[in-house]
């Protein structure tokens, strides 16, 4: 881990891990460095945790379509409907905003964890979820009934205009809250056409993410 200081360290990583602080919709910046040096760089992230607040409308649509959620691998839901899942690694680049589009470059990956939907007999499984910051996505891997279905699939789109400042610990961790997590269109067809039904739209809010990393 490299930096030209600890505080830009530690905006780098919270901007990076936040996925969408600098974006407004879904259109994605052009990538690249050029010439521009990064004024930080995390080359090996470590833990601790990403978790979810899921929307009560999301929850209830569930419901309604008897779509029953539940945690794959290493992730947990509570009983307050907060799903969590442990960052794994992976790396990000924090430019000076304006030398480069995007200015936060790099990919959070969440191994061996992930949300399963069973209705009617079928269970979709969505794991091994990676943030990638320039394009404000996070992506995995889905399969159906245990059967690979569609390899690093768009399935989120993480909106940063609700995201809140950075919160830094006094325990060594920092934690950014407020990123809007939404279905990506491409996941809201998957699941509509695995479970016959045509209620899921892409733009629907799954929740509210919340991200705490070591600073340390």
């Amino acid at each position: 881990m490299t930096s030209r200081s600890p505080v830009a360290l530690l905006a780098a990583a919270a901007l990076a891990l936040g996925a969408a602080a600098c974006g407004e919709d879904e259109k994605t910046g052009s990538a690249g460095g050029g010439a521009a040096k990064p004024v930080a760089e995390v080359k090996n992230l470590s833990g601790k945790m990403t978790e979810v607040t899921l929307d009560g409308a999301f929850v209830e649509a569930l419901t309604s379509l008897k779509v029953t959620p539940g945690p794959v691998g290493d992730a947990k839901i509570s009983d307050a409907g907060v799903a969590s899942f442990p960052i794994t690694g992976g790396n990000v680049k924090y430019f000076t905003p304006g030398a480069v589009s995007p200015f936060v470059q790099g990919i959070i990956n969440h191994d061996g964890a992930g949300l399963s939907l069973e209705a009617g007999g079928k269970e979709v499984e969505l794991e091994n979820f990676d943030v990638d910051p320039g394009k404000s996505v996070l992506t995995g891997d889905v399969s159906v009934d245990g059967e690979k279905a569609a390899p690093d699939a768009p399935l989120f789109f993480l909106d940063g205009r609700t995201l809140n400042p950075l919160q830094a610990n006094d325990d060594g961790t920092a934690v950014l809250e407020g990123t809007t997590v939404k279905l990506k269109d491409e996941a809201a067809k998957l699941l509509n056409t695995t479970f016959g039904i045509k209620a899921l739209k892409a733009g629907l809010v799954i929740g509210v993410a919340k991200i705490t990393i070591n600073t340390k």
